[in-house]
């Protein structure tokens, strides 16, 4: 039996998705299942690391019924990134795991990033001080809860877990270890530096491989709970993020990759580390250079909320339908109408989690439906201004190529390629993530000779947008209106 076929799971914050990939990209089955999540207090959310496995093995149960479990020639991981799992010296939890949404740590992104320094911060871990990397939620424990602290042995992330889950053997990638904060991500090593802050060492941590590395074979007892065959091949993925930009070829000279969800992405390859304000510096999925990420915490939930607790409207695809339609008529600028964007602090460029929305400019002249068109606006120039600013380094973008669920929204796309001024396509598949795990495991079981040649096979496109230059002034202006909205001395 020819073995055909890889298995992408993308443990994600609310659910898992185990799905079964073709040479194609074609995705020939899928399994699904919930992850609960905990919020037990304000700005803190949690999640027990054994849901992580349940999930797991459900999403994977239900996809085995629909394949042929013989033509499986691997599976990889993609994870939700920045998420802490804490474990004792037995293996358990020393405490549910704290994700990348939770905002307790807000003082240690100041206090700690001053221990060791915060431009060293950002030139070791290519991360600014910001609430997501989990090595302000370890100066957190260490400070708040120092049982805790003393209890826990291990500091995994959903990759490592679930790799120990299948394998026996805990292993982190080099793209989901970073987003740790404790990472050196031109040595791809941990970082003494910052571990010795924290009086931490290596072995407090699984051992580190790039993408595509073999990791072992599942168990018998791992067979037993998911359906995938005892020695079906485990190969090492890496945090969603750039699992999903290798899983629309953003890895490619040129492309900008942009995933329109809960949180907007915007991405782009590199071959050196470049350190900037602009963006967060992340190693790539290839194994190989750098990937520049843009981060907007709130993008399309900034949205949803608008229509929800401003518009009074459900949030269903009439309603989004009927809001475009009107939307669609009103001029470049919502004519005076701008939005901060923030309501969930903000990442780049300015790195302030206390930032929140605002919104300027209402006249009696004004609906609700320019109220809309601004935040659309507001959330497109963001990315523009990332694709901007890495046109000055000299990376030449040339496409975007966008995914999640805005990327439906054609007002919004057209919105983001008159903004760029950059043709636009949309990935195929709708679960990025999920492909670029399968690309890994492709890789990794020599399906493919290279990353390279195992995109260009598996990513497929649909159709071009291109930019109206006609509205390339009008954008420029509203980019400078909408940037003096952003008011520190009120956050």
């Amino acid at each position: 039996m020819t073995k055909d076929i890889v298995i992408g799971i993308d443990s994600s914050t609310q659910s898992t998705k185990a799905i079964a990939w073709d040479m194609t990209g074609c995705d020939l089955a899928e399994g699904r299942a919930p992850i609960p999540l905990s919020q037990p207090g304000p700005g803190r959310f949690e999640q027990d690391p054994q849901d992580w496995w349940t999930s797991c093995c459900t999403a994977l149960n239900a996809l085995m019924t629909q394949i042929d479990p013989n033509r499986v020639a691997g599976l990889a991981i993609a994870n939700q990134r920045e998420t802490l799992g804490l474990f004792d010296t037995r293996g358990d939890a020393s405490h549910p795991a704290v994700l990348w949404l939770d905002e307790r740590c807000v003082e240690e992104v100041t206090t700690f990033a001053a221990e060791i320094g915060a431009d060293l911060m950002h030139q070791i871990t290519g991360r600014p001080p910001d609430l997501t990397p989990a090595v302000y939620t370890m100066a957190w424990f260490r400070n708040a809860l120092p049982q805790t602290w003393a209890e826990t042995a291990q500091f995994l992330d959903v990759h490592g877990f679930l790799t120990q889950q299948l394998t026996g053997k805990a292993i982190a990638s080099t793209t989901s270890i970073d987003a740790y904060g404790v990472f050196d991500i031109a040595r791809l090593e941990l970082s003494d530096p910052i571990l010795g802050a924290l009086g931490l060492t290596p072995d407090n941590f699984a051992p580190i491989q790039k993408p595509g590395t073999y990791v072992g074979d599942t168990t018998r007892h791992a067979a037993d709970q998911t359906s995938v065959p005892a020695g079906t091949p485990i190969f090492v993925g890496g945090g969603d993020g750039q699992c999903a930009g290798l899983g629309v070829n953003a890895t490619a000279p040129g492309a900008v990759y942009l995933n329109l969800g809960t949180a907007v992405i915007t991405g782009a390859s590199a071959s050196q580390k470049l350190i900037r304000p602009a963006w967060r510096t992340i190693t790539s999925q290839t194994g190989e250079g750098f990937f520049m990420e843009s981060c907007l915490r709130a993008g399309t939930f900034l949205i949803d909320w608008l229509v929800r607790n401003i518009g009074g409207k459900e949030t269903t695809p009439q309603t989004f339908a009927t809001l475009q339609s009107v939307a669609q008529a009103i001029p470049v600028g919502s004519s005076g109408v701008t939005v901060s964007p923030y309501l969930s602090g903000c990442m780049d460029p300015y790195w302030n989690p206390s930032a929140r929305a605002s919104f300027h400019g209402f006249g009696a002249e004004h609906s609700f439906a320019h109220l809309y068109r601004a935040t659309l606006e507001a959330v497109t120039l963001q990315s523009a201004r990332f694709v901007h600013a890495v046109a000055a380094d000299g990376l030449a973008p040339d496409r975007l190529i966008a995914v999640g669920g805005g990327s439906s929204n054609a007002l919004w796309t057209q919105m983001l390629t008159d903004a760029t001024g950059l043709p636009l396509v949309q990935c195929l598949s709708r679960e990025a993530s999920s492909l670029g795990a399968g690309i890994s495991a492709a890789v990794g079981a020599g399906l493919f000779d290279s990353f390279d040649a195992a995109t260009r096979a598996m990513v497929q496109f649909g159709d071009r947008i291109d930019p109206d230059p006609t509205t390339a002034a009008a954008w420029s202006d509203l980019s400078a209106r909408q940037e003096r909205t952003y008011r520190p001395d009120q956050a």
